[in-house]
């Protein structure tokens, strides 16, 4: 198998990453204080989905400040970015003292991943579990290259 140039120095790669690796994790309070942090998708050409699992989502509601359970499920097709998933953890778990309705948390989180890593295709979806009785999902997307087997 050829190794391409971008594998040459996997330090140079990497440079941007700074939440790996640390023997201390500092937890951001809100996710305007987040860093989503990103490397070189070394298979650019190729369509791929990529898909993050995170059963344990919490954020407050705005009006009563009762938390919010969750469920987000992120599936996206790389461009020349993928999202880390260290960071990725951290910016969610950010949501934990954050005042949002359930709708407004799934579009910012599509929002500032699609910002940060600029994706041919990308959805997030959010199962929320009930309050009041009455469970509720939310799916958004965005970009124009849709996998065939996604929803």
């Amino acid at each position: 198998m050829k190794k391409t140039s971008k594998t040459a120095d996997p330090a140079l790669r990497h440079s941007r990453l700074t939440l790996l690796n640390r023997n201390h994790t500092e937890y951001p309070d809100s996710p305007d204080k987040a860093r989503i942090e990103t490397f070189d998708n070394l298979y650019p050409r190729r369509d791929y989905v990529i898909e993050f699992d995170c059963p344990e989502f919490t954020s407050l509601c705005p009006v009563t400040g009762q938390p919010d359970f969750g469920h987000i499920f992120i599936r996206y097709i790389p461009d020349k970015l993928c999202v880390e998933s260290k960071a990725l953890k951290l910016y969610l778990f950010s949501f934990r003292n954050h005042h949002t309705f359930h709708e407004e948390a799934v579009n910012r989180i599509l929002t500032d991943l699609a910002c940060a890593c600029k994706p041919r295709w990308m959805q997030v979806r959010g199962e929320f579990r009930p309050r009041g009785g009455i469970s509720l999902t939310i799916c958004a997307e965005e970009g124009g290259k849709k996998p065939k087997d996604v929803l």
